[in-house]
């Protein structure tokens, strides 16, 4: 193999947590030679929202076939992998499972390692793929679907939480309002689209704060003034203008993010912050957070939006990491849908 030597460690890791089946090839830790993504919005979009049984069957039957296609885009054979990593969790189980049964079946058919990689440690190692200045200790904002988490990245894979959300995370707020005004799903890319037609300033919803706690969220607060406001106009009989909403919405949930985020960076005394999970490749979020970082002299740090979503190439940085500090998963590794950040 050209540019490859025995030294080099190759990861192939497998992502199946929700409804995208993904794997890739990752060397070193940093460079990405493959990362394959079959994607099943489509299939869940006239739900509404993802199904745990059809997104399983799914992940079946996408599985292998992905999983080929990173080799071969990657140009590497299964036996030339030094490691195999999958994530365990957090997510749906049945999803999950797919996952984490085909690693161990590779695994023990070619005598390889197998690594059980935190997800949301993955969403956090995306910002390594683009970024090879950056090094831990820094501050890392993590914002998707299931997870609002604002930690201390203290070392490769080792984090300390300091703020989370009380209730919804913000990823579920999007998809809430978004359905709430007809926009459908996902909701997060469909608020983002329609909100820069719209008026941020032009609704004042509430920002969540929480009692003594200055770095935790809540957005259910904020989701019940939307779904009012919205049940008001129309008892009224008024038209409701989407994009100011949508712009209102989404303008405060990132003042809630942004205001903490840096915060936590300036009082901690770290000049690096970092955004993680699908709500992270929302352009409001990243224009305001890259502002609020510029003026207060932090260096701010954001994946594509390729590794914002779910991915694999994440999954095999966070793998790599795992498997250079010698941990090794055993054949008993089992799925772990509500596995808490830091958690082994």
């Amino acid at each position: 193999m050209s540019g490859h030597t025995s030294e080099d460690v190759l990861i192939l890791a497998i992502e199946s947590s929700c409804d995208e089946t993904a794997a890739a090839v990752v060397k070193n830790g940093r460079t990405i030679l493959s990362n394959a993504i079959s994607s099943q919005i489509e299939t869940h979009t006239v739900y509404g929202g993802v199904v745990p049984e059809i997104a399983s069957r799914e992940h079946i039957k996408a599985i292998n076939y992905v999983i080929q296609r990173a080799l071969a885009e990657a140009d590497h054979t299964l036996e030339d992998m030094t490691a195999i990593g999958v994530t365990y969790g957090p997510g749906l189980v049945g999803a999950l499972l797919v996952g984490v049964a085909e690693a161990k079946a590779l695994a023990y058919g070619v005598g390889k390692p197998l690594v059980g990689v935190h997800h949301i440690e993955g969403h956090v190692s995306a910002n390594f793929i683009e970024n090879p200045d950056l090094e831990p200790p820094f501050v890392c904002l993590i914002v998707s679907g299931g997870h609002t988490h604002l930690v201390i990245v203290k070392d490769y894979g080792e984090f300390e939480i300091i703020g989370r959300t009380r209730d919804d995370a913000a990823g579920e707020a999007f998809d809430k309002v978004a359905r709430a005004v007809g926009l459908g799903y996902p909701g997060g890319p469909k608020i983002d689209r329609a909100a820069k037609e719209g008026n941020p300033h032009a609704i004042q919803f509430p920002r969540g704060k929480v009692e003594g706690s200055p770095y935790d969220f809540s957005f259910s607060g904020l989701k019940s003034a939307v779904l009012n406001y919205i049940n008001h106009e129309k008892m009224m009989g008024h038209e409701i203008y989407v994009p100011d909403l949508a712009a209102s919405f989404q303008y405060s949930v990132t003042d809630s993010l942004v205001s903490r985020a840096i915060l936590a960076a300036k009082e901690y005394g770290y000049k690096k912050l970092a955004i993680a999970g699908g709500v992270a490749s929302n352009s409001a979020l990243r224009s305001a957070m890259k502002e609020a970082c510029d003026k207060n002299g932090i260096r701010f740090y954001h994946p594509s939006p390729i590794y914002c979503t779910d991915n694999a190439a994440m999954i095999g940085t966070a793998a790599y990491y795992e498997y250079i500090k010698g941990r090794r998963s055993g054949w008993d590794l089992n799925a772990v849908p509500n596995l808490k950040l830091g958690e082994r």
